[in-house]
């Protein structure tokens, strides 16, 4: 190669900053199960950071409760209406109504960003369990069930005693997240910063989703021996 030549290769682009993650306070997140603990924790806890958030239940009365318990300008509908208002929707329904609840709204979030936080557990009389779903995860069961929606997962290991407590300012753990692409990963991850102490770290592709949907059952362990509400952190980054 000439000297000419070299001078004419183009430089490489520099490498992008994986901290760098896009504005995400205009979209509307809606979730699914909002009624439960998980659920309308999270749904507080992103109002009170400022998020529009609208709560889904399979009964619009009892969405439209849990919103108003919440405050902060939460709205409760039933799960379709939530679902088709929504840009983001986070899915916090129980295991076993998971594949049903996502069947029926597959027209509703056609086009979404659909963020998985489904933990598929098992309990007998020495603790929880993980359970592995024939599609590998829940988060994979939730992508083959929506083939025209952007599947990730995130939001697994929150204590939902802590997402409910208004006497809490922030909530100090990492949040593992889980997708296809990066740009709806960083989406994922900007999301769960908006929450104070929280912050969104990629965690691998969907097929990785079942380790992280299975530590819960390890932390539910802990949390009963220590009397407390474990989370996560993750060093050096």
């Amino acid at each position: 190669m000439t000297t000419t030549d070299s001078a004419q290769t183009p430089a490489k682009a520099p490498a992008k900053d994986p901290w760098d993650l896009p504005d995400v306070s205009g979209y509307v997140v809606g979730v699914l199960g909002g009624t439960g603990p998980q659920g309308k924790g999270l749904a507080y806890r992103l109002a009170r950071a400022g998020q529009k958030v609208i709560i889904g239940s399979r009964s619009a009365d009892r969405a439209r409760t849990a919103a108003q318990e919440c405050g902060h300008g939460v709205e409760g509908a039933d799960n379709a209406e939530a679902a088709r208002r929504s840009d983001i929707v986070i899915v916090a329904v129980p295991w076993d109504g998971h594949g049903d609840t996502l069947k029926a709204l597959r027209e509703e979030l056609a086009g979404k960003l659909v963020v998985d936080c489904v933990n598929p557990l098992g309990f007998d009389k020495k603790g929880a369990y993980a359970i592995r779903p024939e599609e590998g995860s829940a988060a994979e069961q939730a992508a083959a069930l929506l083939p025209d929606s952007r599947v990730a997962a995130a939001f697994h290991h929150l204590s939902a005693v802590l997402l409910q407590d208004p006497e809490i300012e922030q909530i100090d753990t990492d949040v593992m997240v889980l997708g296809e692409e990066r740009a709806d990963v960083e989406i994922v991850q900007a999301l769960a910063g908006r929450i104070p102490g929280m912050r969104g770290v990629f965690a691998g592709r969907l097929r990785n989703a079942h380790q992280v949907e299975s530590l819960v059952a390890n932390l539910i362990s802990v949390n009963r021996r220590y009397k407390a509400h474990a989370g996560l952190r993750v060093t050096d980054v």
